[in-house]
Order: structure tokens, then sequence, then C-alpha cells
């Protein structure tokens, strides 16, 4: 992979949705997919690298396969078909809500030689809120495609874009297909 100043981290997007309020988030998930989907065809084709970032589902050993197996379901079955990783992705397991805490992903973006995310995913009030909060205090601008994360109630999900348009100061816009990753601002 081309060195990429950006990276895209798509985050707990694999899931089982088998907890409180899951038939709500799968819902959503399912409307977002399609703009994840798209923004992600997007990156590969700027040669900006993509990072999964899941739960665990108390399986620490394993790897992706066992995890897609463990979180197909008829919740979850066309949101993971549409994006499951390839092999040129990375793909990284958490054990909390930030995709930075016990990971090696802070690792593998100086690895990369990468500056700059572009954060989506689920939930937007939780994991992708903490994960951006580390990305911040990490002093990584930030993009966010507001169609491209979701939680279960919008108010908190609205929420969440305020706290990170105002405290870390991220670009908050909607993906549209073949926008252009590389020009847009980082605030």
């Amino acid at each position: 992979m081309q060195e990429s100043k950006t990276a895209l981290l798509i985050i707990d997007m694999i899931n089982d949705f088998n907890f409180d309020h899951g038939n709500i988030l799968a819902e959503k998930a399912a409307v977002i997919a399609e703009h994840i989907y798209q923004l992600k065809k997007q990156c590969n084709a700027e040669q900006i690298p993509i990072i999964y970032i899941n739960d665990h589902y108390n399986l620490w050993q394993a790897e992706l396969g066992k995890i897609i197996s463990f979180c197909t379901n008829e919740r979850s079955k066309s949101v993971i078909e549409k994006l499951k990783p390839t092999d040129e992705d990375y793909f990284l397991i958490k054990p909390r809500h930030s995709a930075f805490f016990g990971t090696a992903l802070h690792t593998l973006l100086t690895q990369l030689k990468v500056t700059r995310l572009i954060l989506t995913g689920l939930a937007g009030n939780i994991c992708v809120l903490f994960t951006a909060y580390d990305a911040y205090m990490r002093e990584f601008p930030l993009l966010i495609p507001e169609n491209c994360m979701a939680s279960v109630d919008d108010e908190d999900n609205k929420y969440a874009l305020r706290t990170m348009d105002h405290v870390m100061k991220a670009n908050i816009f909607s993906y549209k297909e073949n926008t252009i990753i590389s020009t847009l601002p980082s605030s």
C-alpha cells in the first residue's frame, strides 16, 4: 500500500446486534452501510488504507473469519456482506470502546505514516466518539462523514457530532459518492 496521510477507520460494523436496542441499531447500520461502502471504494481508488476496528465478542483468540462467522445472523447479514473486509484491509480487535485503547492502532498508523483519520461506524455516541477523543488527544485531525455513523438514539448521534465539531474541530460533512477525500480540508 502506498503511503497515505489519511486512513479510513470502520468501527464495529461487523456486529451481531444482540444487545438492548440492537434491532434499532441494525436498521440504522443497514442505511449507513451503503455510504460506508461508497466511501471505502473511493478510499481504495485513492490508495487510502482501510482499517476495521471491531469488538472482540469474547473471542480473544479469534481472527477475522471467526468474528464474521460469530456475528452473522438475520439482523447483521446484509451489513456484513456489504462491508466485509478484503485481504488488503487491516483488521484489529479492540477490548473497549476506543479503537486506540489496548490495540496496535497507533503503531499501525505510525508505520503507515497516517496523520489524519476518517471515522465511521457504530455507535456514533460511544465507540466512534471515544475513538475521536483518543485521536484528538494524539493530534490527529478528523474527518467525520455524518451519514457514515449511527447511534441508537438520533439525538445522541447529533450530540456526538456536535462534540467532534466544536471540541475536536473535526470536519463534519455528508459523504457523497466520488467525493475526492484527499481534497477535503481537515477542519
